[in-house]
């Protein structure tokens, strides 16, 4: 092997090494690049409806977004964080409530198989709490518990508002000199594919800004959608429930399953029967949305199979934690279009017309 080829071999490594040891920020980058795109595509409405100069557009988008997200803080968040209180209070009820129905349904076909036998079956399927510890005991390590907890959401916090305040400022600088930062990016790339590389970072960004036009408009669609259907069913805590459900139709496969959990659990202290109806009205919203409003609203978007979405959530939830799972579908249609383009496009493409 030649010396240059070493160095260059010695050089990807420590480059992938280095790489690996900052996944947290770069995944923080890429939110803020993502945050930044969604502000670019809205100023590039903006400046096609006004035609005037780009720092302007970029002002009106910005004190647009900060008023909806003020008039959304005042009349939405007091009432959305007051039912939210009152949800995860009655989720405990719910379970027990949803074990007593579970349990009564075993008795019920125990029963019906074992007749006189099933008083004896029944009473050896029931487990007798045992409290080993003395009660100063358990208050003791609960208190101590309860205190550990209350440092680690603190410190927690702490880090969540660090990295809020991070991803914003990167958006934000971004925004207001895209072609600068990507022009910084492209000198990182060889010479002889830097225009070409151009031409791939545009396509990412149209897939992006596609992307979230499409998860804004579904994502609103099943939120509306189901906070009328809870409401007509007589569910009480309607907006939480709608919220969110809208914000966790984001996450694909995994989000809108979650999304059922929180109405099922009021149902289930209300009224049992409407967990079905609740049920299969879900599983209705979630079909319209999947095979009317989506392709209807992404049929410019790069196309994910279902089976891609999958596995890079599962990878990059590993690999980045619950904000690789959050941004697990955007990364997921830049790395497809840099493959197209750059893998299967300029390189096997042109080895397989070589070898033919």
């Amino acid at each position: 092997m030649k010396l240059s080829n070493s160095f260059a071999l010695a050089f990807l490594v420590i480059a992938i090494l280095l790489i690996w040891s900052l996944k947290e920020i770069i995944i923080l980058i890429f939110a803020g690049l993502i945050l930044a795109m969604a502000l670019c595509t809205l100023t590039g409405k903006i400046n096609n409806f006004l035609h005037i100069p780009r720092q302007f557009c970029l002002t009106i988008a910005l004190a647009s977004v900060f008023l909806l997200l003020s008039i959304f803080m005042i009349i939405v968040i007091p009432q959305f964080t007051k039912e939210l209180q009152q949800l995860i209070i009655q989720l405990p009820s719910s379970a027990n409530a949803l074990w007593e129905i579970i349990s009564v349904g075993i008795e019920k076909i125990i029963s019906l198989f074992f007749g006189e036998d099933s008083n004896l079956i029944n009473n050896g399927l029931v487990f007798k709490e045992f409290n080993p510890l003395p009660d100063g005991v358990i208050l003791a390590n609960g208190i101590s518990d309860s205190i550990k907890r209350l440092l680690n959401i603190a410190g927690n916090l702490g880090i969540g508002i660090i990295q809020i305040i991070f991803v914003l400022s990167i958006s934000l600088m971004v925004s207001v000199q895209p072609e600068a930062y990507r022009e910084a990016f492209i000198k990182l790339i060889p010479s002889f594919y830097r225009r070409r590389s151009r031409l791939i970072l545009l396509e990412c960004g149209e897939a992006l800004s596609n992307w979230m036009t499409g998860v804004i408009i579904s994502s609103t669609f099943v939120a509306l959608l189901a906070g009328l259907t809870l409401y007509f069913i007589g569910i009480k805590l309607v907006i939480a429930n709608a919220l969110i459900a809208g914000v966790l139709n984001i996450i694909p496969n995994i989000g809108p399953t979650l999304s059922i959990i929180f109405p099922i659990s009021v149902a289930l202290l209300d009224a049992p029967w409407k967990t079905i109806v609740i049920l299969l009205s879900y599983i209705t919203i979630q079909n319209i949305e999947s095979y009317i409003i989506t392709p209807s609203v992404m049929h410019h978007q790069v196309k994910l199979l279902p089976g891609i979405t999958l596995t890079a959530q599962f990878i990059f939830t590993i690999i980045f934690g619950p904000i690789g799972l959050l941004v697990s579908l955007p990364l997921a249609v830049v790395i497809q279009v840099i493959v197209k383009e750059a893998v299967v496009h300029d390189f096997l493409d042109k080895q397989i017309k070589n070898i033919t």
